[in-house]
């Protein structure tokens, strides 16, 4: 059975509340793909204008001036939940992010990266600042 009927089955079991009475109230058989619910989904809970609000968030995101990196990590992670359907390609996200931090974030990334060569591989600077994560983690707990 491929993937995308398995979630279209399954997505119905992970809905509560509002989400919840939207998809009960929707007629047989109009929703066939999971492309059908996706779109359908996403037209009725992120307006035009909230996609837009959500999208200049995400643009515009910068570091606070008492926020720790993995603080403004979180955070940015939040922003980019919050509008799943926002289209910034893993490279743009980072590069938004990596413009946004203050410079000595700017420069600890730069160096456990190697300096700009993180925006040729993403996917490392992802699995590093992951990695960062459950150091800081750890050292918290400890």
């Amino acid at each position: 059975m491929p993937n995308t009927i398995v979630k279209l089955l399954l997505f119905p079991f992970l809905l509560e509340g509002e989400a919840r009475i939207w998809l009960d109230k929707e007629p047989p058989r109009s929703i066939l793909t999971w492309e059908d619910l996706v779109s359908k989904f996403i037209n009725q809970f992120f307006t035009p204008s909230k996609t837009t609000y959500l999208r200049n968030e995400i643009i515009n995101f910068l570091q606070k001036s008492n926020e720790t990196f993995n603080e403004a990590w979180e955070r940015f992670k939040d922003l980019l939940r919050q509008c799943p359907h926002h289209g910034f390609s893993e490279l743009h996200q980072l590069d938004t992010f990596y413009n946004a931090i203050n410079p000595n974030d700017h420069d600890a990334l730069d160096s456990a990266t190697g300096g700009n060569s993180w925006i040729r591989f993403p996917a490392n600077v992802y699995r590093l600042l992951k990695a960062s994560q459950k150091l800081d983690t750890q050292g918290v707990e400890s």
